[in-house]
């Protein structure tokens, strides 16, 4: 069996045993100690409340690379929410819910690259996700993916073999107007060339 290697962190070493405990129960899953931090694909953070500590534990773990982060909390409000999803928390628990069986799955579906939250959580970040498109990026002519209407316009065109011309034409815009598309594409993103964005705009799911 390929057991899934887990680091798990608490605020307190009672909340650290409680959960070491159970997921002990589990033969998919192998504790990670500290030393051996490297070892694991799955780090599980304890925690009463998403607060400063909490946010710079997870953010830590973050920039040790190919780790997927899940959650176990006692309370998540909507800021707090939003700013572990900002980090890379693909799966939020809460304590209350936290059952040996539950932070199998959980664990398994963070592993796997999916993610896992309470269905109200999910309503509330879906609803703040609206709200960020509504009244900060939609007025500023952006999306979720970074690009504005026309930036995206443009590198599909570059995708599809147009030159700064034919691109101009297609979308009755000057080649100069194109070429300032590009510059502030590749300069927002700190790419090197129209290729490099379109390689990039592609491999991130952008267009």
């Amino acid at each position: 069996m390929d057991r899934i290697p887990v680091l798990v962190r608490a605020h307190d070493p009672i909340s650290r045993a409680g959960v070491l405990s159970q997921l002990r129960q589990q033969p998919e899953i192998r504790i990670v100690e500290a030393e051996q931090a490297g070892e694991a694909r799955v780090a599980l953070v304890v925690t009463d409340t998403v607060c400063a500590e909490t946010r710079s534990v997870l953010r830590g773990l973050r920039d040790r690379g190919d780790l997927r982060l899940v959650m176990v909390a006692g309370h998540v409000d909507d800021t707090g929410l939003l700013a572990v999803v900002e980090i890379g928390v693909s799966a939020v628990v809460r304590r209350g819910e936290a059952t040996p069986e539950r932070l199998r799955s959980v664990i398994e579906a963070a592993a796997d690259g999916a993610g896992s939250m309470p269905p109200d959580l999910l309503g509330k970040l879906l609803s703040q996700v609206s709200m960020v498109q509504g009244s900060l990026l939609t007025p500023r002519g952006l999306n979720f993916t970074g690009l504005t209407d026309r930036e995206a316009q443009v590198l599909r065109l570059i995708a599809d073999g147009y030159d700064t011309a034919e691109i101009a034409d297609a979308l009755s815009y000057s080649q100069r107007t194109v070429k300032t598309v590009l510059h502030d594409v590749t300069t927002r993103l700190n790419l090197r060339n129209r290729t490099h964005a379109v390689a990039y705009a592609l491999r991130n799911g952008l267009l």
